[in-house]
């Protein structure tokens, strides 16, 4: 009797669900926040429009001043914009004005204004928002305009930049063209890192005749030829390994503009990025001829172009000619030069010949002599000497760059143990370098394979100081070690945290966490997280649902 009552509950139940569940959106309307179980459900055969924008307008981060919504109490909105809050970041929320697409200009900047009630907005959000996400041209000019009209950016070059750049990021050139116009009637004149922006956007995206012909309209935009924007058209080519038109830009304007030796450097140092040795010799000819003598950078790139180009051995000769001639004052570029060239066949040993050479000359090794160096240990797993010449640069005062640190700690965790890794970690940290999120991910990762939970759990509470949010990334990396270690409990309360915060792991960390719990004997505890974990990914299909549909709540 009981079974069977069971049974009867259970799949009247089921089908109650399935028959609502294959209900779509459109052909019933459901008042969630005045449900009545006596009120009948009323089937309408058309969409109820407005109703669908009222429930939305509550959600998304506008407030409609002339249509309030109706029957919904004051404690269940502050809920709504509770929840809100907690889904969008300032800069989401800012973009989500342009995802509804509001009819007019007047109706997204009040919308901006609105939104801007609840958010701080400045320079650094601005840039968040017009760099990250998919917004087009005319959305990021508003933007922008709005910005301006109400404070938010300071109007001046450094400002106008930043939108130029988002723009050529996306190629929207008819609209870098116009803010460029609009800079001008407002009497702000471009500066080099505004030409530099603007013609590399047209060079990287292989627009280079469009770029060219631009650059033959400078002074319709306020600039003029000169010699330093002759040097950015140079740099944009050469930079995108376009170095034959640089080169006969570089010829096509001689008599234009007033050259010096760094015009032909810049050209020289294109061709030896490509190994073309005769063209190096032919550009060092006719800047010999022009009457600038080479220095230092010139003899640098012409070693770099040979070592490029696997004439080592001419490489070789050349430096000790430079060496007992003094043609040349021999700093740090130019033993760099030589210490790259070994270091691209394999020879590490003689190219710790060069820094030998380098220190007794009393020439002073800066960055990229020591990264060249220990990322050439690394790679040939010589830890020992890489850590050693890593103590050695930070003696001097020489600090890495983020991204080089974690280039050397993930160059670490790709082999062995993480004790290495912690090292540079720790040594970096005690220099107060800025370790990035990556770098972090990367330790955690290594860590947690290897069930170094207490290292773990420490490094973690250090990233979290340093100010970065913990991602799922960072929540499946911890699961993970604390399963290894066998600290299931641990793993259970970290994944309930990780599910409040809106994150779903993924299966194979649910499924691992789940089956130690059983394989513990601890039943109850893996069906109560199942539970949750079944909600959550439903929370987050629905979420990417909706996403899909272009409603970013």
């Amino acid at each position: 009797m009981f079974l069977a009552r069971f049974n009867k509950i259970r799949y009247s139940t089921q089908l109650l669900h399935s028959s609502i569940s294959l209900l779509p959106f459109s052909t019933q309307t459901f008042d969630l926040m005045n449900s009545d179980a006596n009120k009948p459900i009323e089937n309408n055969n058309t969409i109820n429009e407005h109703h669908v924008l009222d429930q939305l307008s509550v959600l998304l981060p506008i407030r409609h001043q002339n249509t309030p919504s109706v029957g919904k109490p004051s404690s269940e909105l502050a809920q709504l914009n509770q929840n809100q809050e907690m889904l969008l970041s300032p800069e989401d929320t800012l973009r989500g004005i342009f995802i509804q697409k509001l009819n007019g200009k007047i109706a997204v900047k009040r919308a901006l204004t609105a939104a801007a009630v609840d958010i701080e907005v400045n320079s650094d959000l601005v840039a968040k928002v017009l760099n990250r996400g998919n917004l087009d041209g005319g959305s990021m000019v508003m933007l922008f305009e709005w910005a301006i009209e109400h404070g938010k950016v300071i109007e001046d070059v450094a400002s106008y930049n930043v939108v130029l750049k988002a723009l050529g990021r996306r190629k929207f050139f008819d609209f870098m063209e116009n803010v460029i116009s609009e800079m001008r009637d407002k009497g702000l004149y471009p500066n080099n890192e505004t030409l530099f922006i603007f013609m590399d956007s047209f060079v990287k995206a292989k627009r280079v005749s469009k770029a060219l012909h631009m650059y033959g309209k400078l002074e319709e935009f306020g600039m003029e030829y000169d010699l330093d924007s002759l040097k950015v058209m140079l740099r944009c080519l050469c930079q995108r390994s376009h170095v034959a038109i640089a080169s006969s830009l570089l010829n096509k304007m001689k008599e234009k503009v007033h050259y010096d030796g760094e015009m032909y450097n810049i050209v020289i140092r294109g061709w030896s990025k490509f190994g073309r040795v005769d063209e190096v010799e032919r550009v060092l000819k006719e800047m010999v001829q022009d009457g600038f003598d080479p220095d230092s950078l010139t003899f640098s790139y012409l070693l770099e172009g040979l070592g490029r180009n696997g004439q080592i051995d001419s490489a070789v000769k050349i430096f000790e000619d430079l060496k007992e001639e003094k043609m040349c004052v021999l700093n740090a570029a130019i033993f760099n030069a030589m210490i790259f060239n070994f270091i691209s066949i394999g020879d590490v040993d003689e190219c710790l010949k060069y820094y030998d050479a380098m220190l007794r000359n009393n020439c002073e090794p800066n960055v990229d002599t020591y990264v060249s160096i220990i990322s050439a240990f690394l790679k040939a797993r010589r830890v020992a000497d890489a850590l050693e010449l890593f103590d050695e640069m930070l003696g001097r005062d020489i600090m890495p760059t983020t991204g080089m640190i974690t280039s050397f700690i993930e160059s670490l965790c790709s082999y062995g143990p993480p004790h290495a890794a912690m090292m540079i970690y720790k040594k970096a940290k005690d220099a107060q370098c800025t370790i990035s999120v990556n770098a972090y991910k990367i330790l955690l990762m290594r860590l947690s394979r290897f069930g170094k939970c207490g290292m773990l759990l420490k490094i973690w509470d250090e990233m979290e100081q340093s100010g970065y949010v913990s991602d799922v990334e960072v929540y499946e990396y911890i699961i993970l070690g604390l399963c290894n270690n066998g600290q299931l409990e641990n793993a259970v309360v970290i994944m309930e945290d990780c599910l409040k915060k809106g994150f779903c792991p993924s299966r194979l960390i649910c499924a691992k966490l789940n089956n130690k719990l059983l394989a513990s004997n601890k039943v109850e505890m893996a069906y109560k997280l199942f539970l949750k974990v079944k909600k959550s990914r439903s929370d987050e299909n629905a979420q990417k649902y909706w996403r899909a549909k272009g409603w970013h709540f």
